[in-house]
């Protein structure tokens, strides 16, 4: 997932005149010849580079994938992934949204209180992974921050994240759950659902 910025050109054209002045000979004629001095600094060259503005997200241990599947899900499920969201440019955002779509959508993704729920989580460090029969279990060496949690398909500003900084990465957890409230209308159903995350250049500033 990658954010680019584009760079306007402005190109200014020069127009040099040239200015005459002709004097009558006669009228000046044994007064001889006047000149004017001139002077110019020395030239200054000025270089000015746009930056890049890009972010990415990567599964972060054996179990994680792009995209996250589950299946056989019932009422009282959660599924959990961890990913690294990175700012692998050179340029800071100054916020960074998550948008999660449904390309395939059912009563799941439909019913914002009974389908699924999805909760996001950061860890200071990489999610700790331990595989299990069923999945897989994930602890973090320090209490995580909440950066998300509600209704599976929607559009939210995040927190404050380290990825906002050049070079600064997320160790992030994603866990879809079904409430225990999903009903018989719930069986048998499908849902695909697309997560964006979208970062937003900071303001530019003096220089």
């Amino acid at each position: 997932m990658t954010a680019t910025t584009g760079s306007k050109t402005r190109t200014t054209r020069k127009i040099v005149g040239s200015l005459g002045i002709l004097g009558a000979a006669a009228a000046v004629a044994g007064l001889g010849t006047f000149g004017t001095f001139t002077d110019s600094t020395t030239p200054v060259d000025a270089t000015v580079a746009t930056g890049t503005l890009s972010i990415d997200l990567n599964a972060a241990n054996s179990t994680a994938s792009l995209p996250l599947s589950a299946a056989g899900f019932v009422p009282g499920d959660t599924v959990s992934r961890t990913y690294d969201l990175a700012n692998t440019g050179n340029l800071a955002f100054s916020g960074i949204t998550l948008d999660t779509a449904a390309t395939k959508s059912s009563v799941l993704d439909t019913d914002r209180t009974n389908g699924l729920q999805l909760k996001v989580q950061s860890c200071a460090s990489a999610w700790t992974e331990t595989k299990t029969a069923t999945g897989a279990t994930y602890a973090c060496s320090t209490a995580p921050a909440s950066v998300f949690a509600g209704p599976a398909v929607g559009f939210s500003q995040l927190g404050q994240l380290a990825s906002l900084a050049p070079g600064g990465t997320d160790h992030l957890l994603f866990s879809l759950s079904l409430p225990t409230s999903a009903d018989n209308n719930f069986q048998d159903k499908s849902s695909t659902l697309r997560l964006t995350f979208s970062g937003t250049q900071a303001a530019g500033t003096a220089r």
